[in-house]
């Protein structure tokens, strides 16, 4: 199956928004990475992304503050700003090759994790070297996602502060919905194929 190969933001404009419909779990203390760990480990593959407060300076430069890993229903929000050191447990995950992860524009991702602990991401899928086996040559996730669903995904929570002491439901719903994202289109490319 192939999809038009670009749109343009008017377009996209009249869309509906999406949402993610499931469960949020902001993780900010050591016992709920382990749960979180347990739970991501039962998944064949899961959706990734990261947030970092953003920069109004080129001479400013924040570490990554939230890790998001979301199945079909659940999305864990790790505050890695909050949890101190980077937890072992989830640079373990992140290594894990066992588990897929997919994501998009995953070397920025990947820089932002190895500012703050020495991982060696294994097994991730970045959507941007996928989308144009199905003609599509947009590459943001927002352009992407309207061209295969048909439906707009919010980016005005994209320039909040992730280090605030915490998440307002608006950030809580835009990073959960971005690490979904990823999975939902990853898996609908796949059943496009068959």
């Amino acid at each position: 199956m192939t999809f038009k190969p670009t749109i343009e933001k008017e377009e996209i404009a009249r869309m509906p928004v999406e949402n993610f419909d499931g469960s949020i779990v902001v993780v900010d203390d050591i016992q709920g990475v382990a749960d979180a760990i347990r739970q991501l480990r039962a998944a064949e593959t899961v959706g990734f992304d990261t947030e970092t407060r953003p920069n109004f300076s080129r001479y400013q430069h924040h570490k990554i503050a939230l890790i998001q890993l979301a199945t079909q229903n659940v999305c864990f929000l790790f505050r890695i700003n909050r949890l101190g050191a980077f937890p072992p447990q989830l640079a373990e995950f992140i290594n894990d090759s066992t588990v897929k992860k997919v994501g998009l524009s995953l070397q920025d991702d990947f820089h932002s994790m190895r500012r703050r602990c020495a991982v060696e991401p294994a097994n991730f899928i970045d959507l941007q070297d996928i989308v144009h086996n199905y003609g599509i040559e947009e590459l943001s996730l927002q352009k992407i996602y309207a061209i295969v669903f048909g439906k707009k995904i919010s980016k005005r929570s994209r320039l909040s502060n992730w280090d605030a002491d915490s998440l307002t439901p608006a950030q809580q719903q835009y990073a959960a919905l971005d690490a979904w994202a990823c999975l939902h289109l990853y898996q609908h490319l796949l059943t496009a194929d068959n």
